[in-house]
């Protein structure tokens, strides 16, 4: 096949890209430009897709003896993923920006034109696997090593994108393995650091980043009954689940610590609350999608068991979901995920992943989240 790999400086996309060509396919490397700001560096692990990062991948391109490109994707990085990322915050919600950059970058803008030049596939580095059932259909699934899959975060991937993914480190028991192999091809990347934190904030600093971004303006901290506990110097600046920097005038009635349980940013307030009302225990979710094509279950609107996950390294917890169609027919429905095990900070914005065993069934955005034991109050 005519395969494109995405590489993006690291070691996973360079030895995926290396297998693919040792697998006999006609192998091209491309890295994508998603910052104008060439001065921008790596500071160890924090941080990826620099100029750094691109060095890294045409010398890895080099060693494989294959044609490398850079492919500016900057505009729309920062419209569909950066911008997003702002918005998200702004209505107080907490979004995923990898989940943004693989639905939209990724697999949606690369794919694209990827396709439309010839090519068949997009390698990728991502530890996850795609199988294919008794009449070919795809699937999503975890990878091998569980320790390192990256499901979740191609929880959006559609059937037809599924179609051209290839994952060659589907198989790899473990990340020194890949690292080893990179040795031994040669590739300078083999020890470089893992990236990690959000990208385009590599100081790791998102609250002093979003200061600069949105507008910030004091309000009331209130808990669970509504009474007022403190201020904040702006409720777009925390998040739920968050414990340290609250400074609360009021202490607690049993002297224990709170955390932040929702944020209105229509009222520019925060609430908080005991730890205990962090348990979530129905997740209602939008933007739904299908990894390959949906169980039998969806289209009838039966309830169906399945393991919820909320975070890209979270546990998955059991769970029943079902489709919840809309009082407009002609809009989509609600995803409706009850938890066997309640989970703690969930917060709209985040993205739960469905799955059965490790076949990823779907995903959507968190629109709300609901503690039984809150609405009890």
């Amino acid at each position: 096949m005519r395969v494109l790999a995405a590489m993006s400086g690291g070691v996973d996309s360079a030895v995926a890209a290396a297998r693919a060509v040792e697998a006999g396919h006609d192998v091209v490397g491309v890295h994508l430009a998603l910052s104008r700001m060439p001065g921008t560096l790596r500071t160890g692990s924090r941080g990826c897709c620099t100029i750094e990062d691109s060095r890294d991948a045409w010398r890895a391109c080099d060693v494989l003896g294959i044609p490398y490109y850079v492919w500016d994707f900057s505009e729309r990085f920062k419209e569909d993923v950066v911008q997003d990322f702002i918005d998200e915050y702004a209505a107080g919600r907490t979004p995923n920006p990898c989940m943004r950059c693989n639905e939209r970058i990724k697999f949606a803008a690369l794919l694209e034109k990827a396709i439309a030049l010839g090519f068949d596939a997009v390698c990728t580095g991502h530890y996850a696997k795609v199988i294919e059932d008794a009449d070919g259909n795809r699937e999503l699934h975890r990878a091998a090593d569980w320790a390192k899959d990256q499901s979740y975060v191609l929880g959006v991937l559609t059937h037809e994108q599924l179609k051209h993914s290839m994952f060659p480190l589907a198989e790899t028991p473990s990340k020194a393995e890949v690292r080893a192999e990179a040795e031994r091809r040669g590739l300078s990347v083999a020890n470089k650091p893992d990236s990690h934190d959000i990208c385009f904030i590599p100081d790791g600093d998102t609250a002093g980043w979003l200061a600069e971004k949105i507008d910030m303006s004091t309000g009331d901290i209130v808990d669970e009954t509504g009474t007022k506990v403190g201020e904040h110097p702006g409720a777009n600046a925390f998040t739920v689940g968050q414990r340290r920097g609250l400074k609360l005038g009021t202490p607690a009635a049993d002297g224990k610590p709170r955390f932040v349980l929702e944020i209105r940013p229509k009222e520019n307030k925060v609430v908080v609350g005991p730890e205990a009302l962090l348990a979530i225990d129905e997740i209602r979710g939008i933007k739904v999608s299908w990894a390959g094509l949906p169980i039998s279950e969806v289209g009838t609107g039966a309830g169906f068991d399945c393991y919820a996950q909320v975070r890209a390294h979270g546990d998955p917890v059991p769970a029943q979901a079902w489709m919840e169609p809309d009082a407009d027919a002609s809009a989509p429905g609600q995803l409706v995920v009850r938890l066997g095990t309640p989970l703690r900070g969930v917060a709209p914005g985040q993205t739960v992943v469905l799955y059965q065993g490790s076949r990823v069934l779907g995903q959507a955005t968190i629109d709300a989240a609901r503690s039984l034991q809150r609405a009890e109050l």
